[in-house]
């Protein structure tokens, strides 16, 4: 994860827009409405009792057949794509969606009027610096039964790419990209959803697309119309007569692009990666793209994501002067040698600390521990990021050479790799939430050439000393 310096974006003021879904055929207001710092995306039902929560995460996709549907708790969002796409479209970095149903409204099949109605809403900048996941290497996911894939590989931004092979004469092959998601506005948000004619048939026989019309979906005639289709169709879309056109549509859409069935591909991409929960540096190609591949490949991004901000080092230059040299650190800490075990403090901040200790030969623990194989005692690892946590704690109060930190507890103790002789040690803590009557509780994590060695939650309590 690198962290860039572009502020977190999100929308100035609530505003609604109503519809229909188009699955459902149920009429929906949804409301977007400024989210706080760290955000994300969530949609929230508030027709249900409690206004249940489901975050916009590939964890949460239940199925896949004709949009991306989220179920949390037995609550779910059917077709969530079109919205997620227009937030990411526009740089959105946190929002809230409420609806008083399971299915954001259809509108015309594209992102276009939730992309207009963000626009009126306004963008407010926000304190927190985004965060972006910088793609290093190539990956991959292949679904073998369909052939479809997507690979996402290192680029300088985010780029997308769909090339989909329909396999009819009507539509054929198609490719859609843009360089940049900038451009999601002008060159893909108004690529409206599409259909053939044999899959609507499909899906009116099992009581689909009840909010289906022919202004909010291109359906390219497939077969042969037949009467009882004809009736069915107008039946089903209300419509007098029905006709197909020269290009192939059935009725009076007129296409905004000629390759829009690939551009709209593309959009289903790009709302479906939303659920990764992070900006993405890197292009990303998408062969024969659907929802099923869409959000497998998410899920499969969002745990590399998830493993790489856990197993994180900090980077720090050690050649910089260091917040606390280890003159400065006795002066907080009561500790001495050889049971002093932090060298450095390299950052410090209001709910963070970064320590480093050097692990020399000259430990008096290599003695004993073990002759001819020295390895650092994992309790004496413990301690050491313990140490650099008493750092933190202090720093709270005014006067903390009369304060000691005492051990309360220790849980989820995790110990992953060896630490041996000339090995530098980084801790870094993090408070979990703020002190209370002198309570401190954190989450530490100690690295070795940028990998996680250790790992702890540890409860501390400030206590002034008794000679005072």
């Amino acid at each position: 994860m690198t962290s860039l310096d572009i502020k977190q974006k999100t929308i100035a003021k609530e505003v609604s827009l109503s519809g229909v879904g188009l699955h459902t055929g149920k009429s929906v207001t949804m409301t977007f409405k400024p989210a706080p710092e760290n955000y994300g995306y969530s949609f929230i039902r508030v027709d249900l009792e409690g206004k249940p929560l489901i975050e916009a995460d590939a964890n949460y996709v239940v199925t896949t057949q004709r949009g991306t549907n989220l179920e949390k708790h037995g609550v779910t969002i059917n077709t969530s794509e079109h919205v997620l796409a227009a937030l990411v479209g526009l740089g959105i970095d946190n929002c809230i969606i409420e609806l008083d149903a399971s299915e954001p409204p259809i509108m015309d099949g594209s992102s276009k009027f939730f992309i207009e109605k963000l626009e009126l809403a306004g963008f407010r900048e926000q304190e927190a610096f985004v965060e972006e996941y910088v793609v290093k290497d190539i990956i991959t996911y292949k679904d073998e039964k369909t052939g479809s894939e997507i690979i996402v590989m290192p680029s300088d931004n985010y780029q997308l790419t769909t090339m989909v092979d329909f396999g009819t004469n009507i539509l054929g092959t198609q490719n859609a990209s843009i360089d940049d998601i900038s451009e999601f506005k002008s060159e893909i948000s108004d690529s409206r959803t599409f259909s053939f004619l044999h899959e609507i048939e499909m899906l009116l026989d099992n009581g689909l697309i009840k909010g289906g019309d022919l202004n909010n979906a291109i359906v390219y005639v497939d077969k042969e119309l037949s009467p009882e289709t004809m009736d069915k169709l107008r039946v089903a879309f209300g419509k007098d007569n029905i006709s197909v056109k020269p290009n192939g549509i059935l009725d009076n859409l007129n296409l905004h692009h000629p390759n829009e069935a690939a551009r709209h591909k593309l959009l289903d991409v790009i709302g479906d990666l939303a659920l990764v929960g992070t900006r993405i540096r890197g292009k990303v190609i998408a062969n024969k793209p659907g929802h099923f591949v869409n959000t497998q490949f998410a899920k499969k991004l969002s745990k590399i994501i998830k493993l790489e901000k856990r197993n994180k080092v900090p980077v720090f230059d050690l050649q910089k002067e260091p917040v606390k040299d280890i003159n400065a650190i006795m002066e907080v800490l009561p500790h001495r040698p050889p049971f002093l075990f932090v060298d450095k403090i390299l950052d410090l901040t209001e709910t963070r600390v970064v320590g480093l200790k050097n692990v020399t030969m000259n430990e008096p623990f290599f003695e004993g521990h073990f002759p001819g194989a020295p390895v650092m005692p994992g309790v004496l690892i413990v301690e050491a990021m313990a140490q650099a946590g008493g750092i933190l704690a202090l720093s709270k109060v005014p006067d903390p050479e009369n304060y000691l930190t005492y051990f309360l507890k220790i849980n989820n103790v995790k110990f992953k790799k060896q630490v041996n002789p000339g090995d530098t040690l980084i801790f870094d803590l993090t408070l979990d939430e703020p002190i209370r009557r002198g309570i401190c509780t954190m989450t530490g994590k100690a690295y070795v050439n940028g990998v996680l060695v250790t790992e702890a939650e540890l409860m501390a309590q400030i206590v002034k000393t008794k000679n005072l």
